[in-house]
């Protein structure tokens, strides 16, 4: 798709940057569909974060028209969003992970859309699971009920509570276009006057609420963010951050901080201000312990499992395993 003769033509529609870490076989996917989706005059760039699994050297060989930026370290989705940005020279730039897929002609799709609404400054396609589910990808502001509840006990305790419904806008079946406050960096298409205006992403989040960052900038100087289900990505969700959960764990609940911070602390009360940084410590090192706690666990079933084993007869084990083999 990203062809060199259109390039040279002219500006390109839309400039894809995907940055990766350690997740090669998702980034062939996500680049063969991004080739092969549609007729968009597009540039594509894969920033990579110092990937130790042969990522760097996959997209050289297999993808020669795919620029390539390698990092010497991990510097985190937004500084690695931020390179590709400084270079790229598409009307639109689309963010997307490297566990995603774009669907058909979701790029001329999401083009089209943007030129259709030249005051929509962010906006982001329908984002499936997998199994083709839907995930929550254009979703309100945070707010401090919803941080409370959202991922802790609480939300266990009481899952129809309104506000992590009203956070993730569940009540609604997300089948049609609406203006949302922000959309999710998976897939996210940003208008090109939105960055000169507005500038690229916040580099002091490391990864985790640059997205709801932009969205919040955007929104203040006057542009709306959209979400546009015409156009489908999928998105495996967390095969980068599941190779180091508990620093994701940590790092998410530092950009929460953050932004609150940024955005929200001036406007809050004394007690709130105190309470939000200790009540987010407590959510990460609850997280962070229920992690340790099913690790622990799965080790020490696999141990009494492989212990029952060993203590059953020979001729026990076979016929078992002859069992298995035919189910």
């Amino acid at each position: 798709m990203a062809d060199e003769e259109r390039g040279q033509a002219g500006v390109p529609d839309l400039t894809a940057i995907v940055v990766n870490w350690n997740t090669c076989a998702e980034l062939r996917s996500c680049l063969r569909s991004v080739m092969e989706s549609d007729s968009v005059s597009a540039e594509t760039m894969v920033v990579d974060n110092a990937s130790s699994d042969g990522s760097a050297e996959m997209v050289r060989e297999e993808f020669p028209s795919v620029r390539l930026l390698v990092n010497a370290e991990n510097l985190g989705f937004a500084k690695g969003c931020n390179q590709g940005i400084a270079i790229s020279r598409g009307r639109y730039v689309l963010l997307l992970n490297s566990d995603s897929d774009v669907q058909s002609d979701a790029l001329s799709a999401l083009v089209r859309f943007g030129d259709e609404n030249p005051d929509v400054g962010i906006f982001g396609p329908r984002i499936l699971n997998s199994d083709g589910s839907l995930q929550y990808s254009c979703r309100r502001f945070p707010t401090l009920l919803a941080g409370i509840f959202r991922n802790s006990f609480l939300g266990r305790l009481f899952p129809k509570n309104p506000y992590i419904k009203d956070y993730l806008l569940a009540e609604w079946d997300h089948s049609e276009t609406r203006d949302v406050d922000w959309v999710s960096g998976a897939a996210m298409v940003i208008r090109r006057e939105v960055l000169e205006q507005v500038g690229a992403l916040d580099e002091r989040f490391f990864m985790y609420c640059e997205d709801v960052d932009l969205a919040y900038r955007a929104k203040q100087h006057g542009w709306r963010v959209a979400y546009f289900p015409a156009a489908v990505v999928v998105h495996a969700l967390g095969r980068s951050s599941d190779k180091d959960p508990n620093r994701m764990i940590a790092e998410f609940h530092k950009s929460m901080y953050r932004f609150f911070r940024k955005h929200y602390a001036r406007k809050s009360s004394v007690l709130v201000r105190l309470l939000v940084p200790v009540g987010l410590a407590a959510r990460a090192a609850f997280l962070i312990g229920r992690n340790h706690f099913n690790r622990a666990r799965s080790v020490l079933r696999r141990r009494t499992r492989a212990g029952t084993a060993e203590r059953q007869p020979a001729c026990t084990r076979s016929r078992g395993k002859g069992r298995s083999g035919e189910s």
